[in-house]
């Protein structure tokens, strides 16, 4: 049999990188590899009860193969700004199809179009501290979209194995 406090202390350890991953601060980046509504439904769930973001931007990028438009309607309004881009994926939409599925959901105020991801990445910071005060505390990005995705930003931002 084995002991409560070691099962415990086994469970805190573990990590599973991309899932909810907070790999940056001010603004907090959060990195979460959900690719299909109840997955991105229970992440954005999380975000919700871990973080009280006053402003949240989205960074995604997906698999043409996936229920985009069930993903963007969990999105729409949860976030404040979202930014399609695209991955390295052959599966991927690219950023112009995945907005052209985005607009109508959320404006087209409130969608930015950036192919190459790390652009993406650094519209999102910018957006994101663009609070209109200087206190960034309370903004946050949410990497989502494809395991591929996040994978890649993890890569970008120096996420560690």
């Amino acid at each position: 049999m084995i002991d409560s406090e070691t099962v415990r202390a086994a469970f805190g350890s573990v990590r599973s990188p991309g899932r909810l991953e907070a790999i940056r601060s001010a603004p907090t980046i959060l990195l979460d590899a959900a690719h299909n509504p109840a997955g991105l439904k229970a992440s954005l769930e999380a975000v919700a009860e871990a973080f009280q973001f006053r402003r949240l931007v989205a960074v995604t990028a997906m698999l043409a193969d996936k229920d985009v438009d069930g993903m963007l309607e969990l999105l729409e309004p949860a976030v404040d700004e979202l930014v399609v881009t695209e991955n390295a994926s052959s599966r991927g939409l690219s950023a112009d199809d995945l907005a052209a599925v985005a607009v109508p959901l959320f404006g087209a105020d409130r969608v930015t179009v950036e192919p190459r991801l790390d652009d993406a990445l650094e519209a999102a910071v910018r957006l994101a501290e663009d609070t209109g005060d200087e206190v960034l505390s309370g903004t946050g990005v949410l990497v989502t979209g494809s395991v591929v995705t996040v994978g890649e930003a993890r890569t970008l931002l120096g996420g560690s194995s």
